[in-house]
């Protein structure tokens, strides 16, 4: 059975940094893409990252480049979100997600619909 959880979130100052943890099980780690989405209160989820280092591949939206870094520890079946310089729009609920990397391209990378699997999500709240 695939298990994806979420984990790290917390409440933090604007300009301060968090950094959030997803443990996965059930899957042959390399073969699969992780992704993280956030969701804020009475909006859309939306993507903000995907890795798969065994692949070569990492994608990340452009609001967050240069704050965000996303990166996995295969022996741990771990992959992590380094937020940095957090501001108060990006208050909402991360969620960690994956999908076999055949599925995953440049074109579906951050579209909900793309991953089946999902992690039931971590709270960050940034206080202005």
């Amino acid at each position: 059975e695939v298990q994806l959880q979420a984990f790290g979130g917390g409440l933090v100052q604007a300009g301060g940094s968090l950094r959030l943890s997803c443990a996965a099980s059930g899957f042959i780690f390399d073969d699969y893409a992780i992704m993280w989405f956030r969701q804020a209160p009475g909006k859309e989820r939306t993507g903000v990252s995907c890795i798969s280092l065994s692949h070569g591949t990492t994608y990340t939206v452009d609001s967050v480049k240069g704050r965000f870094t996303i990166s996995e520890d295969s022996a741990k079946r771990e992959v992590y979100r380094q937020m940095n310089s957090l501001k108060p729009e990006e208050t909402a609920v991360y969620y960690c997600a994956a999908d076999p990397i055949r599925n995953v391209d440049r074109r579906s990378w951050s579209r909900p619909n793309t991953y089946n699997y999902w992690g039931q999500g971590t709270q960050v709240t940034v206080s202005s």
